[in-house]
């Protein structure tokens, strides 16, 4: 079938990142709090493997968004469940 997507499938985000690599602003929008931040790694044995820092954050305007950056490529995505 077309036009469909998988949830949770990341998408590019702009974040710009202070000390030690926080994500101070997500697109547009700053940084209220960090809530926790976590790094996964995974298919080390294979020839793509993922390693990735995500961040959940909390948004000025209240929104929770997760990022993370992927620790291979050096981009920052959005990811939702």
């Amino acid at each position: 079938m077309s036009g469909l997507h998988r949830l949770g499938t990341p998408r590019r985000a702009t974040v710009r990142a202070g000390p030690g690599g926080i994500p101070s602003v997500v697109g547009r929008t700053r940084v209220e709090t960090v809530n926790e931040d976590w790094v996964v790694e995974d298919r080390w044995w294979t020839g793509r493997p993922l390693r990735r820092r995500y961040f959940e954050l909390v948004m000025v305007d209240g929104r929770n968004v997760v990022v993370f950056l992927d620790l291979v490529s050096g981009r920052w995505f959005t990811q939702r469940g």
